[in-house]
């Protein structure tokens, strides 16, 4: 039993007191009215900022690929025309660089388009072929330097060649038609003659174990194909094909050079090929000069204009896109023989 007298000192306490339960706190958001309904709103709001976020990421993109086509074709429409105007009294220049053969910068379709321009404008006193090149295809040659000799004789403006490192082969073919021919000292000018080169592996395979089944219509059909053998009669022939462009190439420098011409020179037509100072001595060439010599000097107008036509990023992207595209048409439609 317990004594009711009995009194306690003061602050004891017999048992300890059971806290009081906790209350819950104000932000746990499920304490709050309508907690799911908040929820749903909140998610259904980021999943709609989230598809806004996405169509206008999706509009720049398209945005922007129609920027970029819009700019390849103003790429491919823009030539490269003078910077300067073109009524002042200028010496108008074509660039003759690399490799001359078809769809390339000095393709005889850039190159005549260029000379035409440059002919045709009335500020321009003479037009000078810049050449830095080591040959290339007799036929683009050939249609060059017939057009030089048209535009002439219709503008009657002179037209000279101006070599820098390398005029050779097919570039000296251009080089002949115009009326005079400048050279660096150091140039490399020359190289009258004409090639067809190839491999031949048929020994290689031979010893390899490889069989080539090369199935032809005419019996001379692949007589330049590299895995089977050429007969003495193709080789006769490729080399009277060869010949005969060579004597075209011949009379053509010839009619060019004229009596500047030392023709009784050993080797002058042989493939060789020499200095510009001793192109000069062989009458290959007319003397030594630059650009800016030839402007200031010979044609009497210093300002150098550039008429130069040259293929631009948007046409070499628009070429491998079709090439690829047409590559695979053909490859998917070839069922039968074809003649190429």
């Amino acid at each position: 039993m317990t004594d009711s007298n009995r009194t306690e000192p003061e602050g004891f306490e017999p048992f300890e007191r059971a806290a009081p339960p906790r209350s819950m706190s104000k932000n746990d958001p499920t304490q709050q009215p309508d907690w799911e309904r908040a929820t749903l709103e909140k998610l259904a709001f980021a999943s709609l900022r989230e598809q806004r976020a996405t169509r206008r990421w999706k509009t720049f993109i398209r945005l922007s690929w129609l920027v970029f086509f819009i700019f390849l074709v103003w790429l491919a429409m823009s030539r490269g025309t003078p910077t300067t105007a073109k009524t002042t009294a200028h010496t108008a220049v074509v660039e003759i660089k690399g490799e001359i053969a078809n769809g390339g910068d000095a393709s005889a379709e850039f190159v005549i388009a260029a000379m035409k321009s440059a002919f045709e404008d009335d500020g321009a006193k003479g037009v000078v072929l810049l050449i830095n090149s080591p040959g290339g295809s007799p036929v683009q040659a050939g249609i060059i330097n017939d057009e030089i000799k048209r535009l002439r004789a219709k503008h009657k403006k002179p037209v000279y060649a101006v070599v820098e490192e390398t005029c050779a082969s097919a570039a000296y073919y251009i080089a002949a038609a115009t009326d005079k021919v400048f050279v660096d000292k150091a140039s490399i000018v020359g190289s009258i003659g004409v090639l067809m080169d190839g491999f031949g592996f048929t020994g290689l395979m031979d010893k390899v174990g490889v069989e080539r089944r090369l199935l032809t219509a005419g019996e001379n059909k692949g007589f330049l194909d590299p895995f089977s053998p050429m007969s003495d009669a193709q080789r006769v022939h490729a080399q009277k094909m060869l010949e005969q462009i060579h004597a075209q190439f011949i009379d053509v420098v010839k009619k060019g050079r004229g009596d500047r011409l030392k023709v009784d020179t050993p080797g002058l037509f042989s493939g060789l090929f020499w200095s510009g100072q001793q192109a000069v001595e062989l009458g290959l060439a007319d003397q030594l000069g630059n650009v800016d010599f030839v402007a200031r000097e010979v044609i009497k107008a210093e300002e150098v204009i550039d008429y130069t036509r040259r293929e631009n990023v948007a046409e070499k992207l628009a070429k491998k896109f079709g090439a690829a595209l047409g590559d695979a048409s053909v490859r998917a439609l070839r069922t039968a023989p074809a003649l190429r």
